[in-house]
């Protein structure tokens, strides 16, 4: 069974309730906030054919056939490999899926995620399928950057922000998740996670506080000039690049908040909050800022799954950053 939220019930309700569905829905939010769960358990009840209120009754032949995995009128697409693209043969399986009779007389019903993971092709050869489907069909994409998404498909959808849970609920689910865990490291966890549970439970299993810090303590010792751009390069390897740049990307805010306000309460973890207080008073703020640009672009590229040269990338950011202190 999908597990419940206690932060979606709201919308869960406002979703459910409709006597009648939008033809396609664009759910979205960051990732780790339960958007799938949300999906799955909203595609259960469309197709249900003895819905108990607003949840699927889970007994009728159609909830058999979806808890199976053998339902003929529900359609999932994702990449074929992790971090790959969702390809236009892909999508024209799904168009020839939409256009075909419901074998069990109801619904048909779509879970596409991520959205933004469908190539320009393959995006284009959704649009009809998004505009016009055919009979009961129910689209459910799912993206965690809708900005990345061609605005013709954003167009043809209705839009559904799903909604970020707050800290309480999140340490809460948290604790029920980890109940060894301290809350002080919980917190950071949440934290680290940008304040999604369910990436917070995630960055835990994949050693994220063990990665954060060998980081950190190869940016002191850079700044310390006790180990060079290569050798940490080296070290850093088993290190995501989409975290190091998070990491990096919130360094630099961070700095240049601290020169805006001066405020302490403003260093962010304690991890880094000495490192960022230096670096915010040794640096001039046109290097700052000239620094976050170059960041920030980068990180696009590696979200966009781009074909970057990880060693010269990480070469080039470690050279950046400690050249940051020193005269204007």
């Amino acid at each position: 069974m999908t597990e419940v939220y206690p932060w979606q019930q709201a919308l869960w309700q406002q979703l459910a309730g409709r006597s009648r569905h939008a033809h396609a829905y664009l759910l979205h939010g960051p990732a780790g906030i339960g958007k799938r769960a949300l999906a799955e358990r909203l595609a259960a009840r469309l197709l249900c054919q003895r819905p108990a209120g607003l949840e699927a009754c889970g007994q009728c032949k159609s909830c058999r056939l979806l808890h199976a995995g053998s339902h003929p009128d529900h359609f999932r697409l994702e990449p074929e490999e992790a971090d790959k693209a969702i390809r236009v043969d892909q999508v024209r399986e799904l168009v020839d899926f939409v256009v075909r009779t419901a074998q069990l007389g109801g619904r048909k019903v779509v879970l596409l995620e991520p959205a933004e993971a469908m190539n320009p092709n393959a995006a284009n050869a959704l649009l009809k399928s998004l505009e016009e489907p055919s009979g009961e069909s129910v689209l459910l994409l799912i993206s965690h950057q809708p900005s990345r998404l061609l605005p013709t498909v954003r167009s043809r959808c209705v839009q559904q922000a799903c909604p970020l849970p707050g800290t309480a609920d999140s340490l809460a689910w948290l604790r029920g998740s980890l109940p060894e865990q301290a809350d002080e490291g919980l917190a950071e966890l949440l934290v680290l996670a940008g304040g999604s549970p369910l990436a917070a439970l995630r960055l835990y299993g994949e050693g994220v506080r063990e990665q954060r810090a060998q980081v950190v303590e190869g940016v002191k010792q850079l700044l310390k000039q006790q180990a060079g751009v290569s050798q940490l390069v080296e070290a850093w390897n088993g290190v995501p690049l989409a975290l190091l740049f998070d990491w990096f990307c919130d360094w630099s805010q961070l700095i240049l908040r601290y020169q805006l306000t001066a405020d302490e309460r403003g260093l962010g973890l304690a991890d880094m909050a000495r490192v960022v207080r230096y670096l915010a008073e040794k640096s001039a703020q046109f290097r700052v800022l000239a620094m976050q640009d170059w960041l920030l672009a980068q990180r696009q590229k590696v979200l966009a799954k781009a074909n970057l040269n990880r060693a010269l990338l990480l070469e080039a950011l470690l050279v950046q950053w400690a050249s940051l202190p020193g005269p204007g």
